[in-house]
Parts: C-alpha cells; sequence; structure tokens
C-alpha cells in the first residue's frame, strides 16, 4: 500500500501527516480519511478547484488528468506543473509528497 506524507499546513495539518492508502483511491477520500480536512466544495465532483494539491514526489504514478481537471486547474492558486485536483487523482503504486497550497478559491465558503 503506498504511503502518503502530507507536508505541514498551517490549518489543516500543522505538524504534516503520514498515511497509508489503497491503490485506486481517491487523493482526496485519502486525505480525509486520514482528518486532513482538504476543502472539496463541489463535493468531489470535478466543478471547482477547491482539492487542489501539488504533487511533490511520485507524480507519474497518479492516473492521468482528464481534460476537465486541466480546465478545471486553471482557476486554482498557486498552480504549478505537478498540481492536480485531488477528488480526480487516483493513487498509484508509488508512495507521494503532498502540499496542500496555502489558499485555495472557495467560493461557497467565501459567501456564508
Amino acid at each position: 500500500m503506498p504511503r502518503i506524507v502530507v507536508l505541514p499546513h498551517e490549518t489543516l495539518c500543522p505538524e504534516g501527516a503520514e498515511f497509508d492508502a489503497p491503490e485506486g483511491q481517491s487523493l482526496c477520500d485519502a486525505l480525509l480519511d486520514n482528518q486532513v480536512e482538504i476543502d472539496h466544495a463541489c463535493g468531489k465532483c470535478n466543478a471547482c478547484s477547491t482539492c487542489h494539491v501539488v504533487i511533490r514526489e511520485g507524480f507519474d504514478s497518479l492516473s492521468p488528468p482528464s481534460e476537465r481537471e486541466e480546465d478545471m486547474l486553471d482557476r486554482a492558486w498557486g498552480l504549478e506543473d505537478t498540481s492536480r485536483l485531488s477528488c480526480q487523482a487516483k493513487i498509484g503504486e508509488e508512495d507521494l509528497v503532498v502540499e496542500i497550497p496555502r489558499y485555495s478559491v472557495n467560493r461557497v465558503r467565501e459567501r456564508g
């Protein structure tokens, strides 16, 4: 089972996190299952960019992004070459190092 290392994030996991996750699970579900409360305003249906992450190690082991995911990523804050929407990225065989960007564009939370 691949090991997921989440780099420290000021509010979501100040100490960082480390856990195992099954292949084929979405990265978002793996994060949520392990108490890393990443935003997912659209309900994980690829309709926003709130679950944006940057993969620091293991990027090529993830499922390839769809054209729709790539379009949604264009809306993300802090976009990098190894950015993914965690709700769409399926975990592969390799360990991952994940960084959650400092900011997220979450229009649902910003309205309320």
